[in-house]
């Protein structure tokens, strides 16, 4: 038996002073600046109060329920929102391994923009996207298309920024993550709950995106972020009691497996720009899947294009329109990606590295 190393001590010092009660009334009353709240301003008041104790009190999780037989604790008093994300995650893994599901495939939009909101027209991204879906359902398969451009667009839509749990210790970060929703906070909303569900699924996963200032679009960051607890992360919250800092470092030091949570899908990726970027996003994409146990559909599920280099934006649609090339380029990506689905799911292909132990698991 490996014994446990002394645990280092615990850094302490960057966290900010709590709000004061006039901090707090300054950012409250800021998303009520619309002049048609002031004749509820009393209401407001007592809302306020209400919120400003679950602030003060630290409510992170207000309505919680014993976690129940299965976990390590059953009587520790669990969010019942995680707890019913935890739920839905292990019905959708069940659902994944069954043979009689029919093959799903999720088509992620990564471009933060649409029609709906301030660039007033729709992305190149979504109409790849759409090229792409069209031509899974032709062969088919099901298809679940992600726009992850809703959170610019859509109200209390949200997909909140990773806390970085996992440079803690790794069984700090959850499966689905804990951090959210933080009602004391209030960090509400999040989309994550529901993404986590159609990753896990999915047969498949196809990546389309723009490439932002040589790197993916925020709001594809931010989803990805947030999946890294899908690569190591802690299933069971009560063996570490929620956040409970030094349990989770015990638990790492006393050996931890590093479970891939969505190993064995199939992945295709599309990344376009019209300068510079996208080899090396695409690069970071296709290493990024990689290293969370997905297997890629070959070298023409992994396509990196220019669309209209160096013209206009203005115009970049039309540029759209006439390559052609590209278009049957991204049909053929999800060919690609259907014929690894089918032969995943029969036992015919698999990552060759598959199996090997690693010496230095992570």
């Amino acid at each position: 038996m490996t014994a446990i190393p002394d645990l280092p001590d615990i850094r302490k010092g960057q966290a900010p002073d709590t709000l004061t009660r006039e901090q707090f009334h300054e950012r409250f009353m800021q998303r009520f600046h619309d002049p048609a709240f002031t004749a509820e301003q009393d209401a407001l008041a007592r809302i306020e109060d209400i919120a400003w104790q679950a602030y003060d009190e630290g409510r992170k999780s207000p309505v919680t329920r014993p976690a129940g037989p299965g976990f390590a604790d059953p009587g520790y008093e669990t969010s019942v929102q995680w707890l019913d994300t935890a739920a839905r995650l292990k019905a959708a893994q069940a659902r994944w391994a069954d043979a009689a599901t029919p093959s799903r495939v999720l088509l992620v939009c990564g471009s933060d923009r649409n029609d709906g909101t301030c660039p007033g027209e729709v992305s190149k991204t979504w109409r790849l996207t759409r090229i792409a879906q069209d031509q899974l359902q032709a062969g088919g398969l099901q298809t679940d298309l992600l726009d992850l451009s809703r959170i610019t667009s859509e109200y209390g839509r949200a997909i909140h920024p990773c806390k970085g749990c996992v440079s803690t210790a790794m069984p700090l970060c959850h499966w689905p993550c804990s951090c959210y929703p933080n009602h004391s906070l209030g960090q509400v909303n999040d989309w994550m709950a529901e993404i986590y569900e159609r990753w896990v699924a999915a047969h498949a996963v196809i990546l389309l995106a723009p490439t932002y200032w040589y790197q993916s679009p925020s709001a594809l960051k931010l989803m990805i972020d947030r999946l890294v607890c899908a690569d190591g992360g802690n299933p069971d919250v009560t063996s570490t009691h929620g956040k409970k800092v030094e349990e989770a470092k015990a638990l790492e030091a006393g050996g931890w497996s590093y479970p891939k949570h969505l190993a064995g899908r199939a992945y295709g990726l599309v990344v376009h720009g019209d300068v510079a970027g996208i080899e090396s996003q695409r690069r970071a994409l296709s290493d990024w899947l990689d290293w969370m146990g997905l297997v890629d559909a070959g070298d023409l599920a992994r396509l990196d294009r220019y669309i209209g280099y160096y013209e206009p934006y203005f115009n970049s649609h039309q540029a759209l329109d006439r390559d052609t090339a590209v278009q049957d380029e991204v049909r053929n990506m999800a060919r690609a990606v259907a014929a690894a689905v089918k032969r995943l799911r029969v036992g015919e292909l698999a990552a060759p590295d598959a199996g090997l132990r690693l010496p230095r698991p992570k």
